[in-house]
């Protein structure tokens, strides 16, 4: 379990009492009383499977306007603004601002009050994902940030376009907050959230090409930083037909896209919870969700046709993560198609609404062609709430040539997403990713780790 210090926070009674977890004795018994953190000076961004099946609180799985029955469009506007907000105004800790999660909410006075039941909400359920560690195969949760939970439920007024306050709708509301965003991370003062954002995430600085965080002349250089050479080997180097990862991610993987669209609401059995309830990983629910709409090409173009039938990977970013993304194949660099679009957040438990997260959202498309088979691979840069920009590096040199685990280009700051479209036939995604998959579960994986191979009779 990871733990994020931060001093001097003061939580309610009644939420200390629900974060207080049950542990086990040597001899199987159960001890009540044992809290599995400090949370008066840690509050968890991570956990793992068996502190969410010790604690007192289920995981929230169904994200809905009742989840937050009485709190308006403007509320959830002010919260996000204020969030943003502080991130300026309180850049030496991150854990007051956009970074902020669910057992951090109390160390801003007022901000559970600008969300009527955002408090009880937060108390009552773990907010967040569970993903399966792919070195141990054991599952992990993850918190997310409160900004991706305000994000995710404008998302229901999103879908209707309804105005907010300043008479602007949701989409333009949330395009404008991603942008200031990136223009704070951008300014010299913005180093100063560093350290914290560091300390926040447990981010390994020895891995980094430039590990002293004080050469770094704003937070986005941080954000987009680089890793040493050796950092991220490429498995199975010596195969010409293997694939491997984009990015350090959070990986599903769908042998054809119709499985995309329908098994996202499979229970999981392996936790009694969810038994009664889906898996907090939903379907891509909307029914745009096409590769044409993704790749925003007529369903009668050539292009389309390449790729019918195809597969897709879709690599997840979260904001601590590695925010450089590779090329996952040999192959030569073609053309770049950018879409403008929204901002929405791509949390899993938002592509679950009514809404087409990634065929909505402002997205580039860079074709390579596969050495190996001569087909198009198609790379989806797609941008995110309070994602800055997508910067292309060696993807944008039409022509050159990739080597699998290249860099092609970057994020500047947010939590984001790459999906890799194969051609029919060009990939047999790995068996653990499948059948993780399968489940409804995202993997973590690193870039240059395998996820498949182009079989040879391609």
């Amino acid at each position: 379990m990871a733990l994020c210090p931060i001093p001097g926070l003061s939580l309610p009674a009644s939420f200390k009492n629900i974060l207080q977890l049950k542990s086990f004795k040597n001899d199987g018994a159960m001890s009540p009383g044992t809290f599995i953190f400090d949370p008066s000076t840690t509050p968890v961004t991570t956990l793992t499977e068996h502190d969410i099946h010790s604690s007192n609180k289920p995981v929230e799985t169904a994200i809905a306007p009742e989840s937050l029955p009485d709190a308006e469009p403007d509320h959830l506007v002010k919260a996000l603004e204020k969030l943003v907000e502080n991130t300026s105004k309180i850049p030496e800790d991150v854990g007051e601002g956009i970074h902020m999660h669910g057992a951090m909410m109390f160390k801003i006075p007022g901000i559970d009050k600008l969300v009527p039941g955002l408090e009880k909400l937060a108390a009552s359920y773990h907010i967040g994902n569970f993903v399966v560690m792919r070195d141990t195969g054991m599952l992990h949760f993850e918190s997310m940030p409160i900004y991706a939970r305000i994000g995710m439920h404008l998302i229901f007024y999103g879908s209707v376009q309804r105005e907010i306050l300043q008479k602007k709708t949701v989409s333009t509301f949330l395009k404008d907050q991603s942008i200031k965003q990136g223009r704070i991370y951008d300014s010299p003062e913005s180093v100063k959230s560093i350290p914290s954002f560091v300390k926040t995430y447990s981010i390994k600085l020895d891995e980094l090409l430039e590990p002293d965080i004080t050469k770094y002349g704003c937070f986005n250089e941080f954000f987009y930083r680089k890793l040493k050479p050796d950092a991220r080997p490429v498995q199975n180097a010596e195969d010409a037909l293997s694939i491997c990862s984009s990015a350090d991610c959070r990986l599903v993987v769908f042998p054809s896209p119709g499985p995309a669209k329908q098994f996202w609401y499979v229970p999981n059995p392996s936790f009694p919870r969810q038994r009664e309830h889906p898996s907090p990983l939903n379907r891509i629910k909307g029914s745009d969700f096409t590769i044409p709409n993704l790749l925003n090409v007529r369903s009668d173009s050539e292009k389309a046709r390449q790729f019918a039938g195809g597969s897709v990977a879709i690599f997840r970013l979260a904001p601590q993560d590695y925010h450089r993304f590779h090329c996952p194949i040999d192959g030569v660099v073609g053309e770049i198609d950018n879409t403008e679009g929204q901002y929405y957040t791509v949390n899993p438990q938002a592509i679950n609404q009514n809404l087409d997260v990634f065929t909505e959202n402002v997205r580039s498309v860079l074709y390579l062609t596969h050495t190996s088979t001569g087909k198009q691979v198609a790379i989806v840069a797609i941008g995110a709430l309070l994602v800055g920009s997508i910067r292309w590096t060696k993807g944008g040199e039409k022509g050159a040539t990739v080597k699998r685990g290249e860099e092609l280009g970057y994020f500047a700051y947010g939590g984001s997403t790459i999906i890799v479209v194969f051609p029919e036939g060009c990939v047999e995604f790995d068996q653990d990713l499948l059948e993780n998959s399968q489940k409804s579960l995202e993997t973590l994986v690193k870039v240059g780790q395998s996820i498949g191979k182009t079989p040879k009779s391609s």
